[in-house]
């Protein structure tokens, strides 16, 4: 399923359902459904996850490894290729004009997953206020990651509180606190000289705390390698993001193309065990523990915040990248080029709707090589 798994989450659960459910009859639907919703309870890649919780309910604990290791292994494979070509070929001019139009592609399909998951994440007013005080915070220069997770604890806090007012005086303070103080102090945990150690840890730490989807780690890795650390460049950071388009499995596996331009083979080794290492960790604690979990009111109101907080991040680093790339920033020139791939882009998307993202990114390598050739 891994080395044919387009499409994205909805695609890949779907096509666990037919296969692990329908087919094998492993395990009945209303257990199945009870896996998916447990995923969107807990950080990491929900179609990776639901692979290991199916392993986990059919052989134990080494099928949990077989499952979740078998579905990601060719999109590792694949992308680890593609970023060893990438790394001897990326920069010659016979492959620079197709990265050229992948940029303004791979924008549109960033900011298109925020309007798909705004849509289901803004479930009224209070969560809509949490969304724009994560941007401001993010927009301010706090890292991705803690400004994430700083929404989602603060913003639980808020939802349960406005729901319990007679708690509101005795817990607004440190609700309050928490969205000033937390970022602040979580960006000094870690710090260190760039190493072997210091990409894993970080890798492993984008792991624990990623919720949202897999496009939401467009806004995590660009916090962290681009704005944080300096080790990618934004023009690396897409095309990590379009090889993730290609490639069929996770999206995840980006992590591979990174951690292989950063530190080679080694690099993408441990960038790909770091990422992936939290959700075998916590499927194999919450699987016993789903049915107490589905019940719990503060934990749905912080899955709530935390999903809004990761499309308040995603829009800002969307239409920070997406500055960055038509207004050639710094240098503050209109790049009519690659707004006009954006725009044809655009009108593909809306106009067959329901189009593969690795289509939308080959349609804009594919201008991209024509009009890099226009003089």
């Amino acid at each position: 399923m891994g080395a044919i798994a387009f499409g994205g989450p909805a695609a890949h659960i779907a096509m666990f359902e037919d296969e692990v459910v329908s087919k094998r009859r492993w395990m009945d639907r209303q257990h199945f459904l009870d896996l998916v919703g447990a995923t969107n309870l807990i950080p990491g890649p929900n179609s990776t996850e639901m692979a290991i919780h199916c392993g986990y309910h059919r052989a134990g604990i080494a099928g949990m490894f077989a499952a979740g290791l078998s579905f990601m292994l060719p999109a590792v494979l694949l992308t680890g290729i593609a970023a060893w070509f990438y790394s001897i070929y990326g920069d010659l001019p016979q492959v620079e004009p197709f990265l050229y139009g992948i940029k303004p592609a791979v924008i549109l399909i960033v900011l298109q997953a925020v309007y798909k998951l705004g849509q289901k994440a803004v479930k009224g007013w209070k969560l809509a206020l949490i969304a724009l005080t994560v941007a401001a915070i993010n927009f301010g220069g706090v890292n991705e990651v803690f400004s994430i997770l700083t929404g989602g604890i603060a913003g639980a806090l808020l939802l349960y509180l406005s729901e319990h007012k007679n708690r509101l005086a005795s817990v607004f303070p440190i609700t309050a606190l928490t969205f000033v103080t937390l970022p602040t102090v979580l960006e000094q945990i870690g710090k260190q000289e760039a190493s072997l150690t210091r990409l894993f840890l970080t890798f492993l730490k984008i792991g624990a705390v990623w919720f949202g989807g897999g496009y939401v780690l467009v806004a995590y890795f660009d916090g962290e390698f681009v704005q944080g650390l300096h080790w990618l460049t934004r023009q690396e950071l897409l095309d990590a993001i379009a090889v993730g388009q290609f490639t069929p499995g996770p999206f995840g596996s980006a992590a591979t193309f990174i951690g292989y331009q950063i530190a080679g083979l080694p690099g993408a080794i441990l960038a790909t065990i770091g990422l992936v290492l939290p959700s075998f960790i916590f499927v194999f604690i919450l699987n016993p523990l789903i049915p107490r979990i589905r019940k719990s009111e503060l934990l749905s109101k912080f899955l709530d915040s935390v999903n809004v907080s990761a499309v308040a991040v995603m829009l800002v680093i969307g239409l920070k990248l997406g500055a960055e790339v038509i207004f050639d920033l710094p240098g503050n020139s209109f790049n009519w080029k690659l707004f006009l791939i954006f725009v044809v882009s655009l009108s593909t998307l809306l106009y067959l709707k329901k189009i593969n993202p690795a289509l939308i990114v080959m349609t804009g390598a594919i201008l991209g090589y024509l009009l890099y050739l226009v003089t």
